[in-house]
């Protein structure tokens, strides 16, 4: 499958940065999930778990106080004011 770089960001630094298969999480118009191609566009996000598929198809699951969602060409990115990985 196609692979996109993410980025997950809080006021720690960077969470997360590496490329990913996919991720979902509770955007402000209800649930979505970006894959490699998506049409860029930016929203807020909820709190919510994440659900990330990185690229060797493992699945991580973090939480997040709600934030921004930026996907661009160049990559997705989310900022948050807190981003725990669930263990």
């Amino acid at each position: 499958m196609r692979t996109f770089p993410l980025t997950v960001s809080s006021p720690d630094g960077n969470v997360f940065s590496g490329d990913v298969i996919s991720v979902a999480l509770r955007g402000a118009a209800g649930d979505l999930m970006v894959m490699a191609g998506h049409i860029p566009f930016i929203t807020s996000v909820k709190p919510c778990d994440v659900f990330v598929t990185l690229s060797d198809g493992e699945e991580r699951i973090g939480h997040t106080d709600g934030g921004i969602l930026s996907v661009s060409n160049e990559g997705t990115t989310i900022l948050s004011g807190s981003f725990i990985w669930n263990e």
